[in-house]
């Protein structure tokens, strides 16, 4: 009687998990695109009503394929004397600070009211946004890179 043929058996011992790499603070500083939507120029009359409210939508575009928390700082005010002379001062109405969660590749628009009470050229580039990722364990978000400067003009008729 023939023996049954001995079968080596191996044994694998997994490597240990790969532990995430750690985003780089370039990378978590462009978790969050922004852009600003609003007319390039504004006609109000100023005889007539003293504030000038304009329509401002804030677009955040999730670049990162995991879930964002985000949030917007509206309080930011520009304070160098040269930005207030060319830019002039303005305030957005209402909410000043927004809280939300972006899915991966997730678009959300904000509607803003930006406040003018005279005519002039003004940044509006002065949201602050701020992100983390869902799952990283840390006290404060990374401030996003801010685009360029958004100006509008604001003309009295």
């Amino acid at each position: 009687q023939e023996l049954p043929e001995t079968v080596l058996l191996k044994f694998f011992r997994p490597e240990s998990a790969p532990v995430p790499a750690r985003p780089t603070p370039e990378q978590l500083s462009n978790l969050i695109k922004t852009s600003l939507h609003y007319p390039e120029s504004f006609n109000h009359s100023f005889h007539q009503k003293s504030l000038c409210l304009v329509p401002v939508t804030l677009l955040l575009s999730n670049c990162s394929q995991a879930v964002v928390d985000v949030m917007i700082d509206l309080r930011h005010k520009t304070t160098s004397s040269e930005a207030l002379e060319i830019h002039g001062s303005f305030t957005w109405l209402g909410q000043t600070q927004y809280k939300l969660q972006l899915k991966s590749q997730e678009v959300y628009s904000l509607q803003l009211k930006a406040c003018f009470v005279h005519t002039g050229v003004y940044n509006l580039g002065t949201p602050r946004v701020f992100a983390k990722l869902v799952d990283q364990v840390t006290l404060f978000e990374t401030s996003q890179q801010n685009s360029m400067p958004a100006l509008i003009i604001i003309n009295n008729i």
